[in-house]
């Protein structure tokens, strides 16, 4: 008998003395009434193992015994002949845990043997390779301990690396083994150009035979997007690797394993898509036989077995799920070391938490195990080893051990014990997450980056800085100076933030800190300086007026010089602040503009035209606002508080029209009677309070409920109030009488929300206990409980049409219900804390949430789809409403302000994949955007709303445009996955004026890229990706010509008088046409790079052209030469457009901004940034040019206006203030106050 069995026979034998008791039935029938096999059962009473928790529980229950009582005897057994096995580590584990499989894996790397043989045939046919799959998909394991293996063993050349934060460095360090050179040197030789790494993997070739392929794997490559912040070293990688493998004399082969979420970002390189166009392997979920081999066999491996249930169980949990491989190798790698003898348990399994939760249990036990100092510093570790890319998402991040070895033992102990935990993975040089799985998968590392998100950002960006800092030898010019190092302080000055920070990031704030207080002191002493100079001029200006003419110039220009410097300074305020304190930040962008025109403050002011959502702040109560409510006519605004008050807003006034005291207790609710003559507030002191609006006063309190009040709801007729509260009812009561009506039960917990249909008919409450239940109003029956919150609902609002329930709640969804139905419709997933409120808007087409992400999302209810984040909120958002008459919505929550916004004036948004083309009507009505999901959308250019949605033949729609009588709108369509048919590869045509089907004209080979009206209407051109521009005869449908330009085009433009026809190509080039006789009038080169774009100005003078060589030529059309070269653009160009006088041209970037000059002085005016988060690919001027539309990747169209002295009135009449003084002390220490806007 083994140790430790005894407790295991006893289990057996008392089972099989239950089965006599029961009347010994044989295991036929116990497996007829406990749904296991017999043998099951008769292995459970055997006693020669445990058997799992089910099979004890199902046996014991057919046996009509006490499960609870077995169930703790099972666990008891469990616990005491459990074992960890190797606590010596003295035999090695044949799982990898969380850590990918490596080289020397390849023995214990089992079920992917189908997927590396397709790959290996991959790498033999193409020199570049993409291999895309989910994180936790499996694909550096494949590459490495299948794909790199295999290699190897054949003696076939290999290097790997991951690109990190710097990939130049990181290719050069890896290379440099391989050469036997130092790395300081390949660093330098590829800085200089990315075709260097081509030579230098030639040179490292040149002793074998010319058929010899180095094999280059570039492993998560998405860090190039997710870790490194600069575009010109990413875009250096993906030129070197692209060229490195398409050069004539190429002897290297190139494989990217990139996680299948980067799929899209890797389409912005043309490179890239040129490369990987034919050669992309996509790592999918394993198959049931995959998994079970990849099971099995490393245990047999090891000479050990695993229990079939066990291996039933996983396959049935991970089977066709992408993403579940580390959690089955981390599960697996706990189960044996729980193993009992030489076999893997179910049981094992089962205490080590199973597939979803064993990664959870054994962080939150290393977490749990230390000292209150190491969880400390286990905090601060595993949120350095964490980063947010653009989206907010957080991804791992590999750090220097310099970054957290501070020398603490404390320091030295936490990476030890994460680190034998597999959890984190320590080399010589560097410290990582071992995987991805444990952000995902670790409730309370999930919550630390939650609520660290926006610190976490400045902490990330501070570490970045104080690393380049010492890069460069402690050089002041690399320190932290304006908004930048106020946001650093205010962050390392709260909660102890910091301690987090290392000597190196310490060193830095600090010199940081003493180089802005001397600079600032320096500051001061020129102004006294300047004061005193002034003074002294003036005096001298009455002795030699000559002379004081001179000094005063050039004291005025000094002034100049301080009022740029201070203008510059405001409007980088004005961006940093636009998330946080939007209405700060607009009004700093007046200032700045009036301070002085410069081109950032003009970027800036221009920049938050795009932010007009946000209309002002109401501040007034105390305490945090528990719930808000617009009266039926939208004039007023009741909010009740915290602080025992509801205060009544004049929301046209902006200003408070009365203060309500006479309620004192917390308020916790807050609802306008349907005729908007009485107001209801319910609190904790139980009671709820009927006030006459106009009066005041007091008019009832009624009486009942035995705990706190939650939620108020008038019914539609004004007649019933109904009230929810923490004693688990509902109340009703009648609004003339001041009597209940009737008490509704059901709830188990409180209840947190109440709301009557349009109809009246339908009462929804929404509880603690989880679910949203219907109640019939007239009769008080329930008629439905909805169960699928895995928290409680928190709110609950009916659509206009009463159709529809929303709900919301902590567990941060909102759910969509058919009320009719009782079914759910959907499961709205975007908040990353608490959704606290749900709100709809007049019309129904759009949904409000709110919550502790401190953001309001709006949604759009037809196609149940996130539409944009309104931000401004600095805590928990508790409170929603929407204004019934006006397009207003108001929020509130901790900080007990109230924000008021507009969402009509958010981004344009319903596209499910990349805008590639927008356009203006040409009355200014009407705005079309054409995507890469098919779709052309129409939008309504004032209200921002959606009025038709026109779907094409193929895949993409690339370009779209207005006739110049805006009766016909065209698209232009295609895209690499449509099938080579004539129907993808077409223009489409619309008639706006009526609902008629569409006309598709068809004769491209390839996608058609761009298109454009000739000025009288006439004729059409269409510009596509085969070469070829055709000319269609609009009245006949037909083509009437076919021009041929030497590659693929991408942009197309008429001249003014329509005489003239420009083509920008991919190679380079731009080609005039004559239109009449159908003949190339002359091909202007000067590009370096493919061209995007092309566009006449107005006056027909002047042709622009851009591309991807980062620069826009402006070219003399009557003399055929470059007028000037608009260069230092931070990114390719992929649109232009000038202004309809021609004064101003416009370009959208890849750096996801719009790039404004002035055209006559070929001067830079403005960026515009902030709204797009992917790439610019389009920009479209108004017809009186007051208004730039842009569209991008980010599938958004954003509105901008053109004129900052517009937009600065726009500002300050909405906002209705000016800068505080506090605000004004923050920004202008040094600077006298004055009122910005009045």
């Amino acid at each position: 008998m083994e140790p430790g069995s005894e407790p295991l026979v006893g289990l057996a034998r008392d089972l099989r003395k239950l089965r006599q008791e029961a009347g010994s039935p044989t295991y036929r029938e116990l497996s007829r009434r406990a749904h296991y096999s017999a043998a099951a059962l008769s292995e459970a009473a055997s006693g020669r193992r445990l058997p799992s928790l089910p099979v004890t529980l199902a046996f014991v229950a057919a046996c009509d015994g006490d499960t609870a009582e077995w169930e703790q005897r099972w666990r008891a057994v469990e616990a005491e002949t459990s074992t960890t096995a190797e606590p010596d580590g003295s035999e090695r584990a044949p799982y990898a845990g969380l850590a990918a499989f490596q080289v020397g894996d390849a023995d214990r790397f089992f079920g992917r043997e189908d997927l590396v043989a397709d790959l290996l045939t991959r790498v033999r046919n193409h020199r570049f390779v993409g291999v895309f799959g989910a994180s936790g998909s499996g694909k550096s394991s494949v590459l490495r301990a299948g794909l790199m293996a295999h290699l190897t063993r054949d003696d076939r050349p290999v290097v790997v690396f991951t690109p990190g934060p710097h990939p130049i460095e990181e290719c050069a360090v890896q290379l440099a083994a391989l050469l036997n050179v130092p790395s300081t040197t390949l660093l330098a030789e590829f800085a200089t150009s990315p075709k260097n790494l081509h030579l230098r993997i030639r040179q490292a070739m040149a002793d074998r035979d010319d058929d010899a392929d180095l094999v280059l794997v570039v492993d998560q490559f998405e860090e190039v997007f997710t870790l490194c912040a600069d575009p010109d070293e990413r875009a250096w990688l993906i030129t070197a690797l692209t060229t490195a493998a398409s050069v004539p004399t190429s002897q290297t082969r190139v494989v990217l394993g990139v996680r299948a979420d980067f799929y899209g970002h890797c389409g912005r390189y043309a490179e890239l898509v040129d490369a990987l166009r034919d050669a992309q392997v996509l790592v999918g979920p394993m198959t049931s036989e995959e998994l079970r081999r990849a099971i099995t066999e490393p245990a047999a491996l090891a000479g050990r077995r695993v229990e079939t249930a066990l291996v039933t169980e996983l396959v049935a949990a991970a089977a066709n799920h992408p993403g579940v491989l580390p959690l089955v190798s981390h599960v697996l790698l706990e189960t044996w070391r729980r193993r009992r003898g030489t076999t893997l348990t179910l049981a094992g399994y089962e205490a080590a938490g199973g597939l979803r939760t064993a990664l959870a249990r054994t962080a939150e036990t290393i977490y749990t195990g230390l000292a209150a100092d190491q969880q400390a510093s286990t905090k601060h570790i595993l949120l350095r080893l964490c980063a947010l890319d653009d989206t907010g998402a957080a991804t791992k991040r590999r750090i220097s051990r310099r970054e957290v070895d501070d020398g603490a033992p404390n320091t030295s102990t936490v990476l030890d014990r994460l680190a034998q935990a597999r959890l984190i993975t320590l080399d010589r040089d560097g410290v990582e997450l071992t995987h991805e799985a444990l952000i995902g998968h670790w409730p309370r590392l999930h919550d630390w980056l939650t609520e660290n998100r926006d610190g976490l950002r400045i902490h990330r960006q501070l570490t970045d800085a104080a690393q380049t800092w010492n890069a460069l030898e402690r050089d002041p010019g690399a320190l932290y100076r304006g908004t930048r190092l106020a946001l650093a302080g205010e962050w390392a000055g709260q909660d102890g933030h910091r301690s987090q920070l290392n000597p190196a990031e310490q060193d830095f704030l600090d010199a940081s800190t003493a180089a802005e207080a001397t600079e600032r002191q320096t500051v001061a002493r020129r102004q006294r300086q300047f004061r005193y100079l002034t003074l002294c001029l003036t005096v001298l200006l009455l002795v030699a007026t000559a002379v004081g003419v001179v000094a005063i110039d050039q004291g005025r220009d000094a002034v100049r010089q301080s009022q740029d410097a201070i203008s510059r300074q405001l409007a980088a305020q004005a961006l940093t602040l636009v998330e946080s304190r939007p209405g700060n930040a607009m009004l700093l962008g007046v200032e700045a503009f009036r301070t002085s025109p410069t081109t950032e403050a003009r970027g800036a002011l221009l920049s938050l035209s795009a932010h007009q959502t946000y209309q002002t702040e109401l501040i007034g109560h105390k305490d945090p606002i528990s719930e808000l409510a617009f009266s039926p006519d939208g004039n007023t605004l009741a909010t009740a508080s915290r602080d025992q008050s509801v205060v009544l807003w004049d929301t046209q006034q902006r200003t408070r029209r009365a203060t309500l005291t006479a309620h004192a207790t917390w308020l916790r609710a807050v609802e306008f009677s349907p005729d908007g003559r009485v107001l209801a507030t319910g609190g904790d002191d139980k009671n709820v309070v009927l006030w006459d609006v106009a009066t005041a006063a007091p008019l009832a309190t009624l009486t009942g409920h035995t705990a706190s009040v939650k939620a108020v709801a008038f019914s539609p007729d004004a007649r019933r109030v109904a009230t929810a509260g923490s004693d688990q009812t509902i109340r009703l009561w009648d609004t003339k009488t001041h009597t209940q009506l009737a008490q509704l039960t059901g709830h188990v917990g409180v209840v947190q929300a109440v709301a009557f249909s349009p109809d009246g008919r339908t009462l929804a409450t929404g509880g603690a206990d989880r679910t949203v239940r219907l109640w019939d109003a007239a009769t008080g029956a329930q008629l439905a409980s909805l169960a699928s919150h895995t928290k409680s609902a928190d709110a609950v609002a009916f659509s206009p049409d009463g159709r529809t329930l929303a709900s919301a709640s902590p567990d941060r969804t909102v759910r969509l219900w058919d009320v009719a139905q009782r079914t759910q419709l959907a499961t709205l997933s975007g908040h990353t804390g608490d959704a606290r409120a749900v709100a709809f808007s007049p019309d129904g087409r759009t949904l409000a949430s709110a919550g502790h992400d401190h953001t309001v999302i709006l949604w759009d209810t037809a196609s149940r789809k996130l539409l944009h984040r309104l931000t401004g909120h600095p805590d928990n958002i508790y409170t929603l409403s929407f204004d019934r008459q006006r397009s207003m919505l108001a929020s509130a929550g901790e900080n007990g302000t109230v924000i008021l916004w507009d969402p009509t004036e958010r981004p344009l948004a319903g596209h499910s994949d990349w805008i590639h083309d927008v356009d203006l009507s040409p009355d200014g009505r009407t705005i079309a955007t054409a995507g890469k999901d098919g779709a052309v959308m129409l939008w309504d250019a004032d209200s921002r709303s959606r009025l038709a949605t026109r779907t094409a033949e193929s895949a993409s729609v690339n370009a779209v445009a207005f006739s110049p009588d805006g009766r016909t709108l065209a698209a232009g369509t295609g895209s690499d996955t449509d099938l080579p048919t004539a129907a993808n590869f077409a223009v489409t045509l619309w008639d706006t004026t009526a609902n008629t089907p569409s006309i598709a004209l068809t004769g491209h080979t390839n996608r058609v890229q761009d298109i454009a009206f000739s000025p009288d209407g006439r004729t059409l051109a269409s510009a596509g990706f085969d070469g070829k521009v055709i000319l269609w005869d609009l009245a006949s449908r037909t083509p009437v010509a076919t021009l041929t330009h030497p590659d693929g085009l991408h942009g197309v433009d008429f001249s003014p008088d329509g005489r003239t026809l420009a083509t920008a190509g991919q190679d380079q080039t731009l080609v005039l046409w004559d239109v009449a006789k159908r003949s190339r009038i002359t091909t202007l080169t000067g590009h370096t790079g493919a061209l995007r774009e092309v566009a006449f100005s107005p006056d027909g003078r002047t042709l622009a052209s851009a591309g991807i060589d980062r620069t826009v030529i402006l070219w003399d059309v009557d003399r055929r030469t470059p007028s000037a070269v608009l260069d230092g653009i931070p990114g390719s160009v992929n649109a232009l457009a000038f202004s309809p006088d021609g004064r101003m041209l416009a370009a959208g970037l890849t750096d996801r901004t719009v790039r404004l000059w002035d055209v006559d002085r070929r001067a830079h005016l403005a960026t515009l940034s902030g709204s797009h988060t992917e790439p610019v690919r389009a920009v479209a001027f108004s017809a009186d040019g007051t208004t730039l539309a842009s569209a991008g990747a980010d599938q958004t169209a954003t509105l901008w206006t053109t004129d900052p002295e517009r937009t600065a009135k726009r500002i300050c009449d909405t906002l209705a203030r000016d800068l505080t003084h506090d605000e004004w002390r923050q920004s202008l220490p040094e600077t006298p106050y004055r009122a910005t806007c009045n």
